[in-house]
């Protein structure tokens, strides 16, 4: 499938987002996670960061608030950080 459609001359580009209007699935997740450990968005990002994910406080709060679009490499360093798998 393309990524634009075009109808009588107007060219409509998809957007990536899902049906709530987020840019992620995980953000939810995130956030819950991150509280059941009882730990900050800037003490998640200094965590994320010992493992090599160049990430900071407000993106952490960004992926929470499904504005911003996750890589599936920070997917997987938030998995292992979480000790789940990444399909959770």
């Amino acid at each position: 499938m393309s990524s634009t459609e075009c109808q009588n001359g107007v060219i409509k580009l998809f957007i990536n987002k899902a049906i709530n209007g987020r840019n992620n699935l995980c953000g939810n997740n995130v956030a819950q996670l991150r509280k059941k450990l009882n730990i900050s968005q800037k003490k998640l990002a200094d965590r994320l960061q010992l493992l090599g994910l160049d990430i900071d406080k407000n993106a952490i709060q960004r992926i929470e608030s499904g504005q911003r679009f996750v890589t599936d490499i920070e997917i997987a360093v938030l998995s292992k950080f979480f000790d789940i798998s990444s399909d959770d």
